[in-house]
């Protein structure tokens, strides 16, 4: 039955994707055919849909002989999905416009030519404009009170990055810059909180981009934890094996302590479908625990602030939402979340939720940007804070 229902909810999802495409690709063609009306709609469509369906061309497990090709597919495809996107925005409002100017009795004759060029120019703004939020990263700076002690009392700095989305798009160049970003901020900590893979360990591998990451520096460790794309590129054992190989502990369900403070990792959400044993319970993980300390808890998508709060976590970290990554998205994470990205205050719980430091398949942002975060946790018997500035300029590509 749950085979049945994945099946049908593939060909709902391939029948919507099969219209949204037959109408931007009719609107495309008509554009081609003005512009230039040599070229035959036998030889349009097909290059059409080879674009429209090239991500999807691109994640099929090809033989290794044409592997680069799927890649430039991968690629090529996920810039057509910010294209798409755009698409289903500002064409419903350019059919719109053109159905009150027929009724207002306006001239259309030069209308599909103006509105290509105009489509096309605020085309290139927004691929330019995304471009440069995902690829120029901010530090966000946030100090939290804890009303616990530890053994420190000096301010104890966390720095935190989720959803890298490490693979053919997401590759060493931008890593690079978020270990330096990172390093430089000396924290004590260092904290991935899910995703760190796109899907596949393929790329990771072949780049060598545990090497990269290996050279992330923090006096008491770094830890992270699963995101729902380690589950759906189905390498956790080799990639948490690996990680393990260069000092980067994956927690699963587990708890550390380091820097006075207990380390929490959850499992993702995913794994209540795609595991058997499923995952722990947040009050499971801290039974036993002595909850007089601090306790930071990763769980990669942002739910349960209410049982983490009640079960006596201080700070719970996520990430998951990319904020939308593209405008409009996020008034539909805004609504499906409590909080899809910020800083919330739940009681005594404080709940941080980043927009992720690389991307899901386009590397384009609107209304989000590329960002890590800065923790300056406070406790009990802390020394007066010193008000230093926080590096937080923008790391170019």
């Amino acid at each position: 039955m749950k085979i049945l229902r994945m099946l049908v909810s593939g060909l709902v999802m391939l029948l919507v994707l099969g219209l949204v495409n037959f109408y931007i690709g009719l609107h495309l063609w008509y554009l081609v055919d003005t512009w230039l009306p040599g070229v035959p709609a036998a030889v349009y469509w097909p290059v059409f849909l080879l674009i429209a369906f090239a991500y999807m061309i691109g994640m099929v497990p090809w033989p290794k002989a044409v592997k680069p090709a799927a890649r430039l597919f991968k690629v090529i495809g996920s810039y057509y999905l910010a294209c798409m996107e755009f698409a289903i925005i500002v064409l419903p409002l350019t059919d719109l416009l053109y159905w009150v100017l027929g009724l207002m009795g306006a001239q259309r004759t030069a209308f599909t030519t103006e509105a290509g060029v105009t489509l096309v120019l605020l085309l290139a703004v927004f691929l330019i404009w995304g471009s440069r939020n995902a690829w120029s990263t901010v530090v966000r700076n946030h100090p939290i009170q804890i009303d616990k002690s530890a053994a420190s009392s000096a301010p104890i700095t966390i720095a935190v990055a989720s959803d890298l989305h490490l693979g053919n798009i997401v590759g060493n160049r931008h890593l690079r810059r978020m270990v330096a970003e990172i390093n430089r901020m000396q924290p004590d900590l260092i904290l991935l909180a899910g995703d760190v893979l796109d899907d596949s360990i393929e790329p990771f591998i072949r780049n060598g981009m545990s090497e990269e990451i290996r050279k992330l520096g923090a006096r008491h460790g770094v830890y992270a934890v699963l995101g729902n794309h380690e589950y759906y590129g189905g390498s956790i054992k080799q990639y948490t094996e690996l990680m393990d190989s260069i000092g980067i502990k994956v927690l699963q369900d587990e708890v550390v302590e380091a820097a006075g403070l207990y380390i929490v990792g959850r499992k993702d959400k995913t794994a209540e479908s795609m595991e058997a044993a499923g995952r722990k319970s947040v009050e499971a993980l801290l039974d036993g625990l002595d909850l007089s300390r601090p306790v930071i808890m990763m769980d990669h998508q942002p739910t349960g602030f209410g049982i983490a709060a009640q079960a006596g976590v201080d700070v719970l970290l996520s990430g998951h939402t990319h904020r939308g990554q593209i405008a409009p998205n996020h008034w539909i994470t805004r609504r499906l979340f409590e909080l899809d990205w910020g800083y919330l205050r739940k009681g005594k719980l404080h709940v941080v939720v980043s927009s992720g430091y690389g991307t899901w398949g386009p590397p384009i942002r609107l209304a989000s940007r590329s960002e890590l975060i800065r923790l300056e946790v406070r406790l009990d018997g802390t020394k007066p804070y010193r008000e230093e500035p926080v590096h937080s300029s923008p790391v170019l590509l």
